[in-house]
């Protein structure tokens, strides 16, 4: 294995691990869930569904329209998506669990709205980096991140702006769901519109900053087009 093989492998699970460990910390901080997943989250607590079942649902839907929006560009690996969501949930799980453990340790007052702010503003940068990370390596993103990979390259504006576009829309579909099927808003609080705004942001901002460093590391010199932000 060359040195770039392995620094594209290292960057794609750090990625991931990032990914899984800021999703689970936003839900920490009792602010409202991450906008990737405010949308099976709502579903399953309004019609007391399994939650990672709904997930699944969701993230297959996510893949299918990426088939549709690549057209020429789609790829059968785009289909490995759907096993990494799994492989996803239960990394979830584990940074869910773990996490209790380091609070209570640590003894960090959860009920503390300043202490709560910060774990979140960590949790957003989190995020957006572990997202950036896993679709530079351009293997198999999240099925979420590779939507809106899709659509920063089908709109142009790189893939920082696609995850503001689909974050957005998640949110304002879980809004819908919620109000209409139970009359109140599930799910959905600060922390939801914090990462809604803030994690597309955040991958424009890292994208800016380390993209080409990323590339270099792994022996390409050029971005795709789909990872190069405009204003």
């Amino acid at each position: 294995m060359t040195r770039q093989r392995l620094n594209r492998y290292c960057f794609y699970g750090l990625g991931v691990i990032l990914l899984s460990a800021g999703i689970t910390l936003n839900t920490k901080t009792a602010f409202g869930v991450s906008p990737l997943i405010s949308l099976p989250y709502s579903i399953a607590e309004i019609w007391h569904l399994s939650f990672p079942f709904m997930t699944l649902v969701l993230y297959t839907f996510f893949v299918a329209l990426q088939f549709v929006l690549k057209g020429k560009n789609r790829q059968l690996k785009d289909i490995l998506q759907i096993p990494l969501s799994v492989v996803f949930s239960l990394l979830l799980d584990v940074f869910s669990k773990w996490y209790d453990v380091m609070l209570d340790v640590t003894g960090i007052g959860m009920n503390s709205i300043f202490s709560r702010a910060v774990l979140l503003v960590i949790a957003v940068a989190m995020t957006g980096i572990g997202a950036s990370m896993m679709i530079s390596m351009n293997l198999i993103p999240n099925p979420a991140d590779g939507l809106a990979h899709t659509v920063g390259m089908v709109t142009g504006k790189g893939l920082g702006t696609g995850k503001n576009i689909i974050d957005f829309s998640s949110v304002a579909i879980t809004c819908l769901v919620g109000i209409i099927s139970s009359g109140r808003l599930v799910g959905v609080g600060i922390g939801t519109v914090v990462g809604m705004i803030g994690v597309g942001r955040c991958i424009a901002a890292f994208n800016f900053l380390f993209h080409h460093r990323m590339m270099t590391a792994i022996g390409h010199r050029k971005a795709p087009a789909a990872l190069q932000e405009t204003a």
